[in-house]
C-alpha cells in the first residue's frame, strides 16, 4: 500500500539525536572522531507523492586532531544547520519509509579548541564560519514518532596544519522526531 500525498499537506515537529564526525585524515595527521548531538525543529510540505523538508538545528562535532609530533588539539565546533530536503514517501497506516536529499548550510556559532603543547598551531583547524554540504537519508515514520539515518558530505574543504593540509567533513547521523501537529 502506498501514500501518494496527492492532497497538499503539512506537518511540524521537534527532533534530537546524535552524530559521528569525520574529518579523514591526510599526512602526517591523524584524526580522531568523535561523537556529538544534534536538536532542533522540522517542517513538511507535502503534495504529488514528493515532499519539501526544510530543518533548522544545531549541531556539536567533536574530533581529536594528532600530528606526529604528539601535538594535539581536541576540538568542538557548534553550528547551526539548515537542510532543505526534497523526498517521498510510501507507507499506510501511520507506518512508512521516506528517502530524501538535499542541501545543507552549516553556520558556526561557537568554535572550541583545546591546542595543547608549544607548537599547538601545528593542528589548529581552520572551520569557516559557514559551509556547505549534501545529506542523502532514509527514514521510518511510526504515527507521530520518525526515526532518520543520514550521511552528510561536505563540499568545501576545511584547512588545518602546517602547508594547510585539507579536508572534508563527513558525518553520520541518527535522529528520533517527534510531529507536534499536522493539517
Amino acid at each position: 500500500m502506498a501514500s501518494a500525498q496527492v492532497i497538499p499537506s503539512f506537518s511540524f515537529g521537534a527532533k534530537a539525536g546524535a552524530n559521528f564526525s569525520a574529518f579523514p585524515a591526510n599526512g602526517k595527521y591523524d584524526n580522531s572522531s568523535q561523537a556529538g548531538y544534534l536538536g532542533g525543529v522540522w517542517a513538511r510540505f507535502g503534495a504529488l507523492g514528493f515532499n519539501f523538508q526544510p530543518e533548522l538545528y544545531v549541531t556539536s562535532k567533536n574530533l581529536n586532531v594528532k600530528d606526529d609530533a604528539g601535538n594535539e588539539n581536541k576540538a568542538k565546533f557548534t553550528s547551526l544547520d539548515v537542510p532543505l530536503l526534497i523526498g517521498t514517501k510510501i507507507g499506510a497506516l501511520g507506518l512508512g519509509g521516506r528517502f530524501y536529499g538535499g542541501p545543507v548550510f552549516s553556520f558556526a556559532i561557537n568554535k572550541d579548541q583545546n591546542l595543547s603543547g608549544a607548537t599547538s598551531q601545528a593542528v589548529n583547524l581552520n572551520y569557516k564560519d559557514a559551509n556547505y554540504g549534501v545529506q542523502l537519508g532514509a527514514g521510518v515514520d511510526i504515527k507521530d514518532f520518525s526515526v532518520d539515518l543520514r550521511y552528510e558530505g561536505g563540499l568545501n574543504k576545511l584547512s588545518y596544519g602546517p602547508g594547510y593540509s585539507h579536508t572534508r567533513v563527513s558525518i553520520f547521523s541518527l535522529s528520533l522526531a517527534y510531529k507536534i501537529f499536522s493539517l
